[in-house]
């Protein structure tokens, strides 16, 4: 098999930037001509053997960094908003796509926020009625998707925080004491806890300085909320800093995300990088094990295992997806090259959705994408009860996978015939940018492929994909 050429100008020229280097001390630095470097810059030469080894022992730099997913999300992404029909089908060659995500990253971020604009405009005219004479009805960017994007681009791994919540970890005698030590934390911070029946899950008082939690969730759940309120107390100047650098445009998304830093926090403290690493690599990345060692909840496992890329120790490159029960995706992460629709549902091929069917249940599923890439899948089903008879009962499920070649990672490989092109079920992103012509559950035609209707014959679909 030929060996992938890396192109990675854009990278590159971000990190001799960074270093405060020109061209030619840069060049001279890593031995290569000035000329040289500057095709490798704007990806018309790749990157050379030479060059990853220079850069790795001239500035210490993990070279896994200039082939991480940002490039494929671009793609990925790039490819579904082009596929609307707004643009008439004129989709790029994926040629052009890629040197796009390469040479020109800005510009392709650019694009998405303004097709995400449009969408959002488009929304707005379809209930005009609701919209006219409003004075706040105008075209925002939407504080969800900022803050998604936000997380999506920094691989679902924020150093700093990660960083301390660890050394809150160790520094209370590890991850076995967090519950003890989150009291402890806010008690020295003048803040008490109390339990309630009450059906909040957690609220805070800052007047009188108590935080109420209830007390019919589970204790995972309650040690995780303990952590959460230490990071929005102890930790506030670190979240604020980070919040900062990421430069939200609405002061909506930059709250939506400190609660979600807190939840990294939170997170990454129950089950700090080194110590759950290494579990996860002895267990074979167990999830029920994971979970029973750390005191946590299956999907605060699985959603910690996707957060695994810190430079220099990265684990396995998961992806993790949580949709509800009409198939909305909730939650969803890629540290791989396989990338969710950003605008409506993942593919019904997907075992993710068969989980409802089997609860209590994990699914496994060898998969395949247009591309070619395989990978292997596990599915559950998450039930959150309130703790009461007659509350509502919110049912997800999750999904969580890797490619294939890190499946001899996985327990949940053992047993599987990954022998055979049939045991790899054909799954795809979203049907309008799907390739696949026979598709039973195919929901609407692709754009990039036209179509055949014949009155007189009816198979599956109502039309032929040509």
């Amino acid at each position: 098999m030929a060996t992938q050429k890396l192109y990675a100008g854009a990278k590159l020229r971000e990190l001799r930037t960074n270093i405060g280097l020109t061209q030619k001390d840069f060049a001279n630095r890593v031995g290569v001509s000035l000329p040289y470097l500057n095709q490798m810059e704007n990806n018309n030469r790749p990157v050379s053997t030479t060059v990853l080894l220079a850069l790795a022992s001239e500035f210490g730099l993990d070279v896994t960094e200039l082939s991480s997913g940002d490039g494929e999300r671009l793609v990925s992404d790039l490819r579904e908003a082009l596929s609307d029909p707004v643009f008439a089908g004129k989709m790029p060659p994926i040629a052009d796509l890629r040197l796009t995500a390469s040479n020109a990253p800005a510009l392709a971020h650019a694009m998405l926020e303004l097709y995400q604009q449009y969408r959002q405009s488009h929304e707005r005219l379809a209930s005009l009625d609701e919209a006219l004479g409003r004075e706040d009805a105008r075209v925002a960017p939407s504080p969800w998707e900022e803050v998604r994007d936000f997380f999506h681009y920094c691989d679902n791994y924020i150093d700093a925080v990660d960083r301390a919540a660890e050394h809150f970890a160790t520094q209370a005698g590890g991850y076995r004491n967090m519950r003890v030590a989150a009291v402890s934390s806010l008690s020295n911070a003048g803040i008490t806890v109390e339990f309630s029946n009450s059906d909040s899950l957690r609220h805070f008082d800052p007047a009188e300085k108590k935080l109420h939690l209830s007390a019919r969730v589970a204790p995972q759940t309650q040690t995780f909320q303990l952590l959460l309120q230490v990071a929005l107390t102890r930790q506030d100047a670190l979240l604020e800093a980070t919040l900062d650098l990421a430069r939200f445009q609405t002061s909506s998304a930059r709250d939506i995300a400190k609660i979600g830093l807190a939840n990294y926090f939170a997170g990454a403290a129950l089950m700090p990088y080194a110590q759950f690493q290494e579990q996860a690599q002895n267990c074979r990345h167990d999830l029920e094990v994971l979970s029973g060692h750390f005191g946590a909840s299956i999907e605060q496992v699985a959603h910690r295992l996707a957060t695994m890329q810190r430079p220099g120790a990265k684990g396995v490159p998961f992806f993790f997806v949580r949709v509800d029960q009409a198939g909305t995706i909730t939650k969803r992460h890629s540290a791989t090259r396989l990338q969710f629709a950003r605008f409506g549902g993942a593919c019904p091929l997907w075992n993710v959705h068969r989980a409802f069917e089997t609860p209590g249940r994990f699914l496994r599923q060898l998969a395949e994408t247009p591309d070619g890439v395989r990978y292997i899948s596990l599915a559950r089903d998450i039930s959150k009860p309130a703790g009461r008879f007659g509350a509502p009962v919110r049912r997800y499920a999750i999904a969580l996978g890797c490619e294939m070649r890190h499946a001899p990672a996985l327990v949940y490989a053992d047993g599987l015939d990954m022998t055979r092109d049939s045991a790899f079920e054909p799954i795809g992103i979203s049907c309008r940018i799907c390739e696949r012509k026979g598709c039973h559950q195919r929901a609407v035609p692709p754009l990039e492929r036209n179509l055949i209707v014949d009155p007189n014959h009816r198979d599956i679909l109502p039309y032929q994909v040509g």
